[in-house]
């Protein structure tokens, strides 16, 4: 049996139990339940952790604090995450990573996680829950499986309890693109006070997309790339933006990057020609709430100018709401858009709660507005 084979074995089994059928000391499952409060914020944190559980099960003499094949007696958690366990908290639609838990630089250090592991895991609670978790399987082998069920169904029930349905307007044609633009607005600016919500604008971009593919001769046998997660560093980002278009073999032809609550600089621009360089797209988009930095113009201009002569690559720079506006207009219908964003606002595992209540709260005062 692999992990991913023992990841939904477990899964499937914590179906048929309650969380209190799960006997742990009660300090620890307080600190599981930390793990699994954390699973949207600190998605890192519980997919190293289940992948660390389901190798102890797999292999229980194995001291999984030495997570990494160069540590004496050590082993590549990356590699099990990367393989199997990252994939199949995807497919079963749970919080997951981008790639890996171990492309943080939290928990990618090169020491065993002890108890006095220095990685820089926040907030602090999660970090004396993570390694506490640890040190107890390592000492108490048995009751591994214990732990990796009650993670998976706290996790569970924190995705549950994320899920809102999105309330479906009754006459959404009636609608001006000014509406539409306005509720927008508020969505992506609202302070939430919790992350997440910059990914708002890279949703409503994917709503148009899809739609403008099927709609415009331009995109005439082009597919959309998987919206991605937002959460994924440059650093560790396999893609070359936000949202992708490629065209029937699998060319990547445009690019397209979202800044939200950000001005346009120099440095965004010379990242967006690593990406260029790397990715080769005829155009790429950098779409920002705020203007380009004019101390900056001339050089950002300059670069620009220089992308398309020795890559034959086209910037194009633009506000994030003149463009959904113009974008607005080519679209045949705001009700396809309002439908596409909607659904995709429901099932984003990125999106907190108080995203979706948000967005129904707004739909529900435009229907008052039909």
């Amino acid at each position: 049996m692999n992990h991913r084979e023992k990841l939904l074995t477990v899964y499937q089994d914590i179906a048929k139990i309650e969380v209190n059928q799960i006997i742990l000391p009660e300090k620890y499952q307080n600190y599981v339940a930390e793990v699994a409060r954390n699973c949207f914020k600190r998605k890192a944190a519980h997919t190293v952790l289940i992948t660390l559980l389901v190798h102890k099960i797999l292999h229980s003499s194995q001291d999984i604090r030495y997570h990494q094949a160069e540590m004496m007696d050590g082993f590549s958690g990356r590699s099990i995450d990367t393989k199997y366990i990252t994939p199949t908290l995807t497919e079963l639609g749970l919080p997951a990573m981008a790639e890996s838990g171990w492309l943080t630089r939290s928990f990618e250090q090169p020491y065993p996680y002890t108890l006095s592991y220095n990685g820089n895991i926040s907030p602090k609670s999660l970090k004396i829950a993570f390694l506490n978790i640890i040190d107890f399987v390592q000492t108490h082998s048995e009751k591994t499986e214990d732990v990796l069920k009650l993670l998976l169904k706290l996790i569970k029930s924190a995705k549950d309890d994320n899920l809102v349905e999105i309330v479906k307007l009754t006459n959404p044609e009636k609608l001006s693109i000014q509406n539409v633009i306005n509720a927008l607005e508020e969505h992506f600016n609202h302070n939430y006070a919790t992350v997440g919500g910059s990914k708002l604008p890279v949703i409503a971009f994917y709503a148009i997309y899809q739609l403008l593919i099927k709609e415009i001769s331009r995109y005439s046998f082009c597919k959309l790339g998987k919206l991605g997660s937002h959460t994924a560093s440059d650093r560790t980002s396999r893609t070359a933006g936000d949202i992708e278009i490629f065209n029937q073999n699998n060319h990547l032809v445009e690019a397209i990057e979202v800044k939200h609550g950000q001005e346009i600089t120099l440095q965004i621009v010379y990242r967006a020609r690593e990406k260029i360089v790397k990715y080769n797209p005829r155009r790429y988009y950098i779409f920002a709430a705020k203007d380009v930095k004019q101390s900056e113009q001339e050089e950002i201009n300059k670069l620009i100018t220089q992308i398309s002569s020795e890559h034959g690559c086209q910037v194009i720079l633009n506000g994030i709401i003149p463009t959904i506006k113009y974008y607005l207009r080519l679209i045949e219908s705001i009700s396809d858009f309002i439908d596409g964003y909607s659904q995709l606002v429901a099932s984003d595992n990125e999106l907190q709660k108080i995203h979706k209540e948000k967005w129904n709260e707004i739909l529900g005062r435009l229907m008052n507005e039909e």
